[in-house]
């Protein structure tokens, strides 16, 4: 074959379809592309509150972030050198402080993070937590592990005027088993009730957290202390009378379930009228010394005394005025039974049971003193709390 036609298809051969293809040159190092997960890096500490940080309260978040990296150790002391206790996330990427603050304290980080590097960053610096010019107390009115009656208002006392009211009432958290809708109120300056707008559910657990340590409380006052407790609502039961038939019944799960003959307040005089309006069961206690010296008597032991408010209004047993129970009103504004009818009903009724009370020319009110709470309308009740009103 002549040289020109092998050359001719030795060039085919190198250029055609046909021929054998090499495969192509790896790119070199600097063409190659790194994933970005595969970049390593140092790592990002976040540390709250930061170094010199002043003014801290004690309610604020106390934790360190890693970015990048993970937490090998954490440190927090006071100035006297106490450990804060703290807790790290399984994935070490954050550290919680587990216990609070205190006022008027200098507190160092230290500890050590390491990046996905492998290079260690150090934790460090100093913050100062602020200083109270007063501390406010607070006190709960329903023991822990209460069991009270479907009215029972939660009363929240404190021992100074709240200025900050809306700043309390964010720090509450009332957690209830059975579904309920409540508001707190503010009656006065120290005063805080929670109701809910009907009664408690029966059978209801409930749990008040209150988280006033470090709360501002307005006016440089902060609370000195978290609170809580944690209580049953029973059975329901309601006390129901009526001054004009005479009778006060006993009202279970809403059927009546005993009626029974009382005398009321002196209708003419609306001093000892007993007043109308839904009263919650205060306190109970076997015997009870009666005085009123506007109307001349003093000490006067009346048995199965059950308070229902704090304007002198009871529930008791009184033998002298057993002629006119059932049909004419005589009594100073107590609702006088028979002593055997009052120690049947003293024994159905708890604390927080509501009584409640018709017929009359008066009705229940602020001036009655603090458990009026159902005698004011919901929508008047919601406007006394500082965050819906």
């Amino acid at each position: 074959m002549a040289a020109g036609v092998m050359a001719t298809m030795l060039g085919l051969a190198a250029c055609g379809s046909t021929g054998t293809t090499q495969p192509p040159a790896k790119p070199t190092t600097a063409e190659q592309k790194v994933s970005p997960a595969a970049v390593s890096k140092p790592a990002k500490v976040t540390q709250i509150p930061g170094d010199t940080a002043q003014n801290v309260s004690p309610a604020d978040p106390v934790q360190v972030t890693v970015a990048d990296g993970a937490i090998t150790d954490v440190h927090l002391v006071n100035d006297e050198g106490r450990p804060v206790a703290g807790l790290t996330s399984p994935d070490k990427h954050s550290w919680t402080a587990t216990e609070s603050l205190g006022y008027n304290r200098t507190y160092t980080w230290s500890g050590t993070a390491v990046g996905s590097d492998g290079k260690q960053v150090p934790l460090g610096g100093t913050f100062h937590t602020l200083t109270p010019a007063r501390q406010i107390d607070a006190q709960i009115n329903v023991a822990d592990n209460a069991t009270v009656g479907v009215a029972e208002p939660i009363v929240l006392t404190f021992s100074s005027p709240v200025q900050d009211k809306a700043s309390v009432e964010r720090a509450l958290t009332v957690q209830t088993s059975n579904p309920s809708t409540g508001s707190w109120a503010w009656l006065d300056d120290q005063t805080l009730h929670y109701r809910t707008k009907d009664y408690w559910p029966a059978n209801t657990k409930v749990t008040l957290l209150a988280k006033l340590y470090g709360t501002s409380f307005g006016n440089g006052a902060y609370g000195a202390e978290d609170l809580t407790t944690s209580f049953t609502v029973g059975r329901s039961m309601i006390l129901r009378g009526n001054t004009q038939t005479h009778r006060l019944q006993i009202v279970q799960d809403g059927n009546v379930i005993a009626d029974y003959p009382a005398s009321y307040g002196l209708d003419s005089d609306p001093g000892r009228v007993t007043n109308s309006g839904t009263h919650v069961v205060m306190s109970k206690s076997p015997t009870f010394a009666m005085s009123n010296p506007k109307y001349h008597y003093e000490n006067v032991v009346v048995p199965w005394a059950m308070r229902i408010s704090n304007n002198g209004e009871f529930v008791h047993g009184y033998a002298g005025s057993i002629w006119a129970q059932g049909n004419t009103n005589v009594s100073h504004g107590c609702v006088n039974l028979a002593p055997a009818t009052a120690e049947i009903v003293y024994n159905e009724v708890m604390v927080g049971d509501p009584v409640e009370i018709t017929g009359s020319t008066q009705q229940l009110g602020a001036k009655d003193g603090d458990y009026y709470d159902w005698a004011v309308p919901w929508d008047q009740w919601l406007a006394k709390s500082a965050l819906h009103g």
